[in-house]
């Protein structure tokens, strides 16, 4: 009995001794391979419908297994990236892709960008309207271009010639967006509405609820290399070609394999004033702020300048930060090992 005890207060005190640094790194957070997010707004449980929020959570879980699959086959994280917002654009739950909004004219103008943090190779588009998978276009033009940048129909005759999937205009078109830009323009025809806004509408049989938002992914793959996207249909009756912060490089989408990999998703005008995506990583590198912190202080700075949104960052050590400053951000996270986490609500 006295060995035992005396084993049992060795062990306590060897605990007691531990450096806290080891102690915390005992605590360190489990590593995180991807991260997607599918915009941020005024979402409120109260206003959720029990098969609304399951429809979230189904294409959420879905982006994040596609993404996942990519990186666990030893895809690069760029195909990660690609793959997870693919699912995210195919629905129409989210303004990107299939469930983008109208603009003042009645079209659907998309946008998106891709950037590769082992390279600081980029590719985005803007203002295109018949090519299925915006992300992809984007990635087309980092790929298969000298350029960083294309928009209207000379990106869409580019994305067609490389072989990216056409489609008619018609194919974006959804009841309840319609129905949005409606109302907007019986409301007032010169006011613009972020798709997150508090009003509602109804989508298909079972939705009540137009606060969707950009989607957007970071990944880190096995090979310590770092990438991230983001993809829109931009604001409700925008007009004269408006162009937000999501094909932006440093404004919605950054990623460096030095430190971080950030989506941003909100307001466009201020994450475009902020440079929002770049200054995360700028915190970082220069002054030495931890992630939470960094990517904190940038949506506080937003919130100063009157904008709303959030982000979603991946440093190079699988360490995540989702800040926010709406009601709400649809978000989800998988691990190393494979879980799927995903959340709605503050």
């Amino acid at each position: 009995m006295k060995i035992r005890s005396l084993l049992a207060v060795l062990s306590i005190v060897g605990i007691m001794m531990l450096p806290q640094d080891s102690a915390a790194q005992q605590k360190k957070n489990t590593k995180y391979v991807l991260v997607i997010h599918g915009g941020a707004g005024t979402i409120l449980k109260k206003n959720m419908t029990d098969s609304l929020e399951k429809a979230y959570i189904s294409v959420l879980t879905q982006s994040l297994e596609a993404g996942y699959a990519q990186l666990k086959a030893g895809k690069a994280s760029l195909d990660a990236v690609e793959a997870a917002i693919h699912v995210m654009e195919d629905s129409p739950l989210f303004n990107a892709g299939k469930g983008a909004v109208f603009t003042h004219d009645g079209k659907n103008e998309l946008d998106a960008s891709i950037m590769d943090g082992k390279t600081l190779k980029a590719g985005a588009v803007a203002g295109i309207g018949t090519i299925k998978n915006p992300i992809s276009a984007a990635r087309a033009v980092m790929d298969q271009s000298e350029h960083v940048m294309m928009v209207g129909k000379g990106a869409e005759d580019f994305a067609q010639r490389v072989g990216l999937t056409v489609v008619d205009p018609s194919y974006f078109w959804t009841q309840f967006r319609w129905d949005a830009l409606q109302r907007l323009l019986k409301e007032d025809s010169e006011k613009t509405q972020l798709d997150h806004s508090g009003k509602q509408t109804s989508i298909a049989p079972f939705v009540k609820d137009d606060k969707f938002g950009t989607v957007g992914c970071v990944a880190l793959d096995k090979q310590g290399n770092l990438a991230a996207g983001t993809s829109t249909g931009g604001m409700t009756n925008k007009k004269f070609g408006r162009v937000g912060d999501s094909p932006i490089i440093g404004a919605g989408t950054y990623a460096d394999n030095t430190n971080v990999a950030i989506s941003c998703t909100g307001w466009g005008e201020f994450f475009i004033r902020a440079n929002a995506a770049y200054d995360v990583a700028a915190r970082m590198k220069y002054g030495k702020t931890p992630l939470k912190k960094a990517a904190a202080q940038v949506i506080e700075r937003i919130g100063e300048m009157g904008g709303d949104g959030g982000l979603i960052a991946l440093d190079k050590n699988g360490q995540v930060a989702m800040p926010f400053n709406t009601e709400g951000m649809y978000r989800g996270t998988v691990t190393e090992d494979g879980k799927i986490k995903v959340e709605i609500y503050k």
